[in-house]
């Protein structure tokens, strides 16, 4: 253990760099990205050949909506990294990301890590809102700082804040409609090799959020993190604000899912209720033929055959039986 002397010298060196204690490693680790584009709150940073990458993600970041409900000034400070490669990607993240992300915020270096490098991790025509999504956690994190957030409604917030993509409600609708709906708690998306999962777990996150403003509206849920930043508890928050605790809470959004998103939302959906009715028909179609098959087969069962015993002449023989009935015997010609 160093002396206080040491020690007071040392924090007073970072103080005048202006870093905190782990800052500095955080930095370096970064190098291998030396570009940077500069913007009112964030720094883009980019490897050699991705400055035009750069340039539209600090455009995008510049001439994006302000995020609803909560201050205009946050985040700030933030560090936009460039990834050029999957190794970039796990090193400026910190460790392992799940391979189904997108993207990667990370709240203790105010840093958003994105791959716009080829690979299977989903970036293309999802990357703005995938980018504002990590903005969306960086910003809800500085405006309620120092307090732990339900991983629940974490990503529900982003998801809301960035526009999920409803493209994908079936998803949801089938898994509500299963009886598939996992409890909050269980929602810590910690499942880095079933992508289908994590989709499935982010979804049900944004409906968490949705509920809180559609029963009670927006205001309500700016005043809720107000009262969050204010009491340093997400529970004493939410008695606040919404007269509830986790629990309750927990009860009424899956009753509010239930009605939303249960059976009755499947078979109302315009997608899904007519696949399910053109379903139904082509059962019934189905079922119908195989009807008539059988009713067909039992009326040819009884039908007489095709040479009955009472026929006269021989069936090998030229004007026999198979060829119809012989004519009326006729008397002999008188001489």
């Amino acid at each position: 253990m160093p002396p206080p002397r040491t020690f007071r010298r040392v924090a007073v060196l970072v103080a005048l760099l202006g870093l905190a204690p782990g800052q500095g490693a955080a930095q370096r680790d970064i190098d291998f990205v030396p570009g940077r584009v500069q913007g009112d709150g964030f720094v883009v940073r980019f490897a050699p050949g991705d400055s035009l990458r750069a340039e539209a993600v600090a455009e995008a970041l510049l001439s994006q909506p302000a995020l609803p409900v909560l201050p205009p000034d946050v985040p700030r400070g933030v560090t936009v990294v460039l990834a050029p490669d999957e190794a970039g990607f796990r090193r400026a993240s910190g460790g392992r990301p799940p391979d189904w992300s997108a993207g990667v915020a990370i709240p203790a270096f105010n840093r958003i890590v994105l791959p716009p490098f080829r690979s299977d991790r989903a970036w293309g025509n999802d990357a703005f809102r995938t980018l504002r999504h990590e903005w969306a956690h960086l910003a809800l994190r500085q405006a309620v700082p120092g307090v732990r957030v339900p991983r629940w409604f974490d990503e529900g917030f982003a998801q809301w804040a960035s526009g999920w993509n409803r493209e994908e409600l079936w998803r949801l609708r089938l898994r509500v409609a299963l009886g598939r709906t996992p409890p909050l708690d269980s929602l810590t998306f910690r499942f880095p090799l079933e992508r289908a999962a994590a989709r499935d777990a982010y979804l049900l996150s944004a409906t968490t959020v949705e509920y809180l403003v559609e029963a009670s509206g927006e205001e309500a849920l700016g005043v809720f993190l107000q009262r969050w930043r204010e009491t340093g508890r997400f529970d004493d928050a939410l008695r606040i604000v919404y007269g509830v605790g986790t629990p309750q809470l927990e009860e009424d959004w899956r009753e509010w899912l239930e009605d939303r998103y249960g059976w009755v939302s499947v078979l109302t959906s315009s997608s899904i209720g007519w696949g399910l009715l053109g379903l139904v028909v082509v059962l019934l179609v189905r079922i119908r033929r195989s009807r008539d098959r059988e009713r067909l087969a039992r009326l040819r069962a009884t039908e007489p055959p095709a040479a009955p015993a009472w026929w006269d002449g021989d069936a090998d023989e030229p004007g026999g039986g198979s060829s119809g009935y012989d004519p009326p015997n006729t008397p002999p010609a008188q001489s």
